[in-house]
């Protein structure tokens, strides 16, 4: 097969593979996609292209990202994404030589993103419930919160629910994750009954649409836009209003901080790292291991309580 003429080409080709083959999400797609444009661009400004870039102007490239102040994680993401690129030129015969094949990257810190308390969490919720223009909006916000710290989900997986999956009292839910794999998450009874308040609420809401001669929506936290649920961006601005609300720094709270609360606070009580892997829908249980700082501390605080050496010597009781 012919290598195509430009890297505009290459990248388009290979987003096509990525999403046909792999069932890659939308966000990761757009994510390749802004990665190489950026790795083409910096290539056309050399008079040179995807199909003769050697080893050196990679990391030549790689060298100007970290001069640029990158961050650590961003310059893995784009090296990533070349890598992946040119793995697939090569096993389309676009390129006779892998030329990112030896190239090691500045690698990935394994920080614990920021994260909060359960008395952060309980202000949260508490606000959720106590927040909104309406009662609708209010048992809508609490659905949202409740359902999100008993699961983990990510946020898109939340706001693209269909309500089909939440009708009948669900003690689990079907999600549907990244790649367009399925998991099944449970449900607390607080996130159970705030459910049921909600699909009340939202019933009743369609019911007065379809009178008005629309039609119902097939998601579980409808709305009028274009995606015909609410937004990422729309619940991004909300869990921002609700730290304001509860107490809790805006700066410190974002949908994907639930999340990361949801997976620490079950750490922390004593959940393993295969179960926790499961229900956050990580393929590869490396990822999950970020949260294992909890686990260090717990043991910590364990052998200073309970080992008799870590007793104060001045305390001979």
């Amino acid at each position: 097969m012919a290598s195509p003429a430009t890297s505009e080409l290459w990248i388009s080709s290979f987003l096509q593979a990525q999403a046909a083959e792999l069932g890659a999400a939308n966000n990761t797609l757009l994510a390749y996609g802004r990665d190489l444009k950026d790795f083409a661009a910096w290539l056309q400004r050399r008079k040179t292209n995807f199909a003769e870039a050697e080893r050196d102007q990679i990391e030549a490239y790689l060298i100007d990202c970290d001069a640029q102040g990158l961050a650590q994680s961003t310059r893995a993401r784009r090296l990533s994404a070349i890598k992946q690129i040119y793995r697939f030129a090569f096993e389309e015969g676009w390129r006779d030589t892998n030329p990112a094949i030896q190239i090691k990257g500045p690698g990935r810190q394994k920080r614990l993103p920021k994260t909060l308390d359960v008395p952060e969490v309980d202000r949260l919720l508490q606000a959720a419930r106590q927040t909104g223009r309406t009662k609708a909006d209010r048992v809508r916000n609490t659905c949202l919160m409740e359902v999100l710290y008993a699961t983990g989900m990510r946020v898109t997986e939340l706001v693209s629910l269909p309500v089909s999956s939440a009708r009948g009292d669900p003690r689990m839910l079907l999600v549907l994750g990244k790649g367009g794999k399925e998991r099944m998450v449970p449900l607390s009874p607080p996130a159970r009954d705030a459910l049921a308040v909600w699909l009340v609420e939202r019933d009743d809401a369609e019911d007065q649409v379809v009178a008005d001669g629309g039609q119902r929506s097939k998601f579980l936290f409808p709305s009028r836009g274009k995606s015909g649920h609410l937004t990422r961006h729309m619940f991004f601005l909300l869990v921002k209003e609700l730290a304001v609300q509860g107490g809790v720094s805006p700066e410190k709270v974002t949908p994907h901080t639930l999340r990361h609360a949801f997976a620490t606070h079950l750490l922390a009580n004593g959940a393993d790292l295969r179960s926790i892997q499961t229900l956050l829908g990580h393929a590869d249980v490396a990822t999950t291991e970020i949260y294992t700082h909890v686990l260090d501390e717990r043991l910590a605080e364990l052998v200073l309580e309970h080992h008799p050496l870590a007793k104060d010597p001045d305390n001979k009781g």
